[in-house]
């Protein structure tokens, strides 16, 4: 039986919806994947907000987004950027809202939901934490098989979220949890 377990968790894909969160601009990404190695992008993209509109509407228009990717993709696991550390105290409460928001709408939805710090992410993709931007992305590139750099910069970043996650934990807690085990 514990042979057979194991191989339907190697066989089990894994969906995550990566979130590099943002007011302005909120990179996301869905990936597939059974570990590290077998991955597979299926859809990156940037969700855009207008500095025009009122917080509390563009805060609903993030909620709206986060809510149809959610349903659209349904993703075993969500994997969000830690609000680490800013400079800017402007720019850390509009990215800790819509960290937030995330958040929330993939616990509402019933996905496993975990953070990352930058650094976790840059050391899980590219080896070092101290990576940069450009390295991060080329890792993306590389690891999903894309044709060229993933753009923009935000999007790139949900995606090395989402790939950390399969990095750092190959069979998933989802996949654990349908064979009985422990979360």
């Amino acid at each position: 039986m514990f042979a057979n377990s194991a191989v339907a968790a190697k066989s089990k894909v894994c969906r995550v919806l990566g979130i590099d969160p943002g007011l302005t601009r909120c990179g996301y990404a869905v990936v597939d994947g059974r570990g590290a190695q077998s991955v597979n992008a299926v859809s990156l993209g940037v969700i855009r907000t207008s500095p025009q509109d009122s917080l509390p509407s563009r805060l609903a228009s993030l909620r709206t987004e986060f809510t149809e990717l959610i349903a659209e993709f349904k993703p075993d696991v969500v994997a969000v950027e830690q609000v680490f550390f800013q400079v800017n105290v402007r720019t850390a409460m509009s990215v800790g809202q819509a960290s937030g928001l995330a958040l929330a709408e993939a616990s509402l939805a019933g996905c496993v939901v975990i953070q990352y710090t930058p650094n976790q992410v840059k050391d899980a993709i590219a080896g070092w934490g101290g990576a940069d931007k450009q390295q991060v992305q080329k890792m993306v590139q590389v690891r999903l098989k894309l044709a060229s750099l993933p753009k923009p910069a935000d999007a790139a970043d949900a995606a090395a979220l989402a790939l950390c996650y399969l990095a750092t934990s190959p069979l998933g807690r989802h996949v654990r949890a349908e064979m009985g085990g422990t979360a």
